[in-house]
């Protein structure tokens, strides 16, 4: 399938106000250190999304934009399509993207001082958001044995019941471990906050990626009994690349919850889409699947690519194998490096832009995150300055 689609063509991002390539100098990074950290793709939109947006830009006004039900249609459509999962215009809430949705149900729902759980090593933001509006973090590790990542049930509800713990940040896909949450995980989860009363936000923005061996449930899928505390945060921005056009989708069934997170949207000062973003996301949902499905055999090319490249070239290194998302999660503890030696060998040495396990959590001190969305070519790049780097230790 992915032969109709050329993902192996090398766009020069450069020089285009990319943060991902054009800023290293900024972030304290080598000029010339390849980005394979931040998680946007190498890859143009889909020809619809091209032509949706260009058909925005050609006709030139780019006033205030509203919402109508082609975009709720397309929405809704989407997951019921792809998941199975019906869902109603009504629960829809829509915000620029996933990090501000998080920082306004924090708001919304939760008081200053209110303890909120997250599970690292996870996505900074998570760790962000909580402290910057005042809240308290709580952790529940994830367990890390044989090379692969599980919840810890028992810890879980100690860490909410010793806490009095208010909300829960799940994060489905998981990002960086790769996981897919089984339903009988998230079930699990579920029921344990519906014993103690915690609401429930679960950032799903990755649950496009996943193979067909580790299907993606939506929480509310896995645990109807909560809907009614339950916020699912999903966007096309990973799905279709489209992180700068600023659209996000919000599921929240509980009219109650939902009100107060829109208010929490509008004392914020935020007031609608652009006219471009809502083109490109109702284009992506009505006629991206098949650009997608393609994307999706390349990505794991890309997948047994890094795998392969890594048992034959740095056995020391252990990729986790990743179940959803583009983004690889490698242990490096083998190389007995601290974590400033590993970011200065991956950094310095490399000339390699990644991200550090660091920073989701000191569970991830020995780690690196990998962004796989690039063509071939500059993934074997990255991975021989990996090579060249760490066989000249």
């Amino acid at each position: 399938m992915s032969s109709t689609y050329d993902f192996d063509r090398v766009i020069d991002r450069r020089n285009t106000d990319s943060i991902k390539f054009d800023f290293a100098e900024a972030f304290g990074l080598p000029a010339d250190a390849l980005p394979m950290w931040v998680a946007d793709m190498d890859f143009p939109a889909p020809e619809p999304v091209l032509q949706a947006a260009r058909a925005a830009v050609d006709h030139g006004i780019f006033g205030y934009t509203g919402v109508r039900q082609d975009y709720y249609d397309a929405v809704t459509g989407w997951f019921e399509r792809r998941f199975g999962w019906k869902t109603e215009k009504d629960w829809i809430v829509y915000t620029p993207g996933v990090v501000f949705a998080l920082s306004m149900a924090i708001r919304a729902l939760t008081a200053s001082g209110d303890a909120v759980l997250i599970q690292p090593p996870v996505y900074r933001p998570f760790f962000q958001m909580v402290e910057k509006n005042g809240r308290r973090i709580v952790e529940s590790p994830l367990i890390y044995e044989n090379g692969s990542y599980s919840m810890d049930y028992d810890g879980f509800e100690r860490a909410i019941t010793e806490n009095d713990v208010k909300m829960y940040i799940s994060c489905s896909p998981h990002n960086p471990v790769g996981r897919v949450w089984k339903r009988e995980e998230l079930q699990t989860v579920g029921e344990i906050c519906r014993r103690h009363g915690v609401l429930v936000v679960s950032d799903e923005i990755h649950c496009d990626f996943t193979w067909p061996d580790h299907p993606h449930t939506p929480f509310i899928m896995a645990a109807p009994e909560l809907a009614d505390r339950t916020i699912v945060c999903t966007a096309p921005s990973k799905t279709f690349n489209l992180a700068g056009l600023q659209v996000s989708n919000l599921f929240i069934p509980n009219k109650e919850i939902r009100d107060k997170v829109q208010a929490e949207i509008d004392n914020n000062g935020w007031s609608g889409l652009n006219n471009v973003g809502l083109a490109a996301c109702k284009a992506a949902y009505n006629e991206g699947a098949e650009w997608l499905d393609a994307l999706k055999d390349y990505l794991r090319g890309n997948v047994v690519f890094m795998r392969d490249y890594l048992r034959e070239n740095l056995p020391t290194l252990k990729l986790i194998e990743p179940e959803g998302t583009y983004l690889a999660w490698v242990d490096c503890s083998a190389l007995g490096l601290s974590p400033a030696g590993l970011h200065d060998l991956i950094a310095n040495r490399a000339r390699l832009w990644l991200d550090d396990g660091n920073i989701f959590g000191r569970q991830g001190e020995q780690f690196q995150r990998f962004v796989l969305a690039c063509p071939r070519a500059t993934l074997r790049e990255g991975l021989d300055r990996l090579a060249r780097a760490v066989k000249g230790m």
